[in-house]
């Protein structure tokens, strides 16, 4: 491999490492310097590590650099499925900050058409949904011969009930011998059983308590009524920063957003029936700070990796425990540190509080008067 060195903690080439640091990326994060090893050697592996610590390019820098040497320039050589036109398309765009070679997005949901052109291309990397996988490696537009690996990204996500079956069948399709990589931020007894017969190494990555350390959670009282309001008034007393505002109902994305409009504040609106492209512009606005300010709902929630989002505002509290981690897991990203703040009415506290008991956290009320965000004259 080469342009390999001894200190090369990243274990790839001085190529790749260089386009790493033209990316800001100079020393591997934990789960990298874990799992890295494992892939470039082959093995299978199920891994477990928390929102925002790396676990993209864990699998992507092994599998890449090992690209980089492979003469077969035509040849699909990296599967990788996500539960998410979102997520696909943000791994995708990973893989081509990192190299040169072919990578195609292969999504449900877009003309079927156009990713014909594509794969007459050649990829040697593709990034898709099941679904749309399945599709055409039926129609033998998609041919799997050759793998080195698939990743299933966001497993958990991947063999719930409502994808299981898909991820099942293009599991069946894989060649014996391709390399298989699972990760998530949660594994399940359905993963565990999803990737028992493989022969997988596990590794369950120590928790490093982002919620805790490196996020400040702040809890904004307001009655439902006065919600959308109170949001307009935080937004105007945090000013210059860029903040992801969830709520549980994609209707109620539209709402915010127009009520937020209303009243002259830019931003964007992202949520599940909203068009491909709708979506897409609203994340590449978002991402590049030509947007600040991004209403979702928990499509979201999970696996998007946007830069410097300094703020996650949740507008509603969600049913699940785990979605309030993974929407507070938006913020705080690659060692940074944000803030949480959920603006809710009365019962909202109450499961707040005992939510703060039982992750351990601390959240410390706040008010806004006079345009700035206090702590209230208690």
């Amino acid at each position: 491999m080469g342009g390999m060195t001894d200190s090369n903690n990243f274990m790839v080439s001085s190529q790749i490492k260089e386009k790493l640091s033209a990316i800001g990326i100079t020393e591997p994060t934990k789960v990298q310097e874990k799992i890295i090893p494992i892939v470039a050697e082959g093995k299978n592996v199920l891994f477990q590590s928390e929102t925002g610590t790396g676990k993209t390019f864990a699998y992507l820098l092994p599998l890449i650099n090992r690209l980089e040497d492979d003469d077969e320039s035509t040849k699909l050589r990296i599967l990788i499925v996500a539960p998410t036109f979102e997520l696909a398309s943000q791994i995708n765009a990973a893989a081509k900050t990192i190299t040169t070679r072919k990578t195609a997005l292969l999504i449900g949901g877009t003309p079927i058409k156009r990713q014909l052109e594509t794969l007459k291309e050649k990829p040697q990397i593709v990034c898709g949904t099941a679904a749309r996988l399945i599709e055409l490696v039926r129609l033998k537009k998609l041919k799997l011969n050759d793998l080195y690996a698939c990743i299933f990204d966001e497993c958990d996500r991947l063999l719930k009930k409502e994808s299981f079956n898909d991820t099942n069948e293009l599991r069946l399709l894989l060649p014996q011998g391709t390399q298989l990589i699972g990760c998530s931020a949660t594994i399940n007894k359905s993963v565990k059983i999803f990737f028992a017969g493989s022969d997988s190494e596990q590794v369950i990555m120590p928790e490093e308590d982002v919620l805790k350390k490196n996020i400040t959670h702040w809890a904004i009282y307001a009655e439902q009524r006065d919600k959308i309001e109170m949001l307009r008034k935080l937004i105007a007393a945090e000013k210059h920063t860029k903040i992801l505002v969830f709520t549980s109902r994609s209707d109620q994305v539209e709402n915010i957003y127009s009520k937020l409009r209303y009243k002259g504040v830019e931003c964007m609106a992202l949520h599940a029936k909203a068009d491909k492209q709708a979506r897409k512009t609203a994340i590449d606005r978002f991402r590049s700070g030509k947007a600040n300010i991004l209403i979702t709902s928990d499509l979201a929630a999970r696996g998007l990796d946007i830069q410097n989002i300094s703020h996650v505002v949740q507008m509603d509290f969600p049913d699940d425990d785990d979605f309030f981690i993974h929407r507070c897991g938006r913020t705080a990203r690659a060692g940074k540190t944000g803030i949480n703040v959920v603006i809710g009415d009365e019962y909202e506290m109450r499961k707040l509080a005992a939510l703060e008991k039982k992750l351990g956290i601390i959240i410390y009320p706040k008010e806004i008067y006079g345009g700035k965000v206090i702590a209230p004259n208690l």
